[in-house]
């Protein structure tokens, strides 16, 4: 069985990821499901082209990235600890930019 999440890289950090902004990444679905903590693990080991140190700092997101899980701030909902659905649209948005 597995879970299928879409991935949305954008105001940048798509640059990070090869330019793609949308990844559909089906992943096996486990006995405890996936959180954003490790997902971001996740997403670091297998997408994540460069520069890992613009979009990850320690276990989470740099400061400076809006994430949004099915349009609503990740803040709402648990942040690192909340539990992916299958069909979850999480997008990863950076609000830095260079001047």
């Amino acid at each position: 069985m597995s879970c299928a999440f879409s991935f949305y890289f954008r105001g940048g950090a798509e640059l990070l990821f090869d330019g793609v902004k949308k990844h559909q990444v089906t992943l096996p679905c486990q006995p405890e499901p996936w959180d954003i903590r490790n997902l971001l693990k996740w997403i670091k080991q297998n997408l994540l082209k460069e520069r890992p140190e613009l979009f990850i700092q320690g276990d989470t997101v740099r400061p400076g990235i809006l994430v949004l899980i099915n349009d609503a701030d990740w803040e709402l909902m648990g942040e690192l600890d909340y539990k992916l659905q299958d069909q979850d649209n999480v997008v990863f948005i950076s609000t830095l930019h260079g001047g």
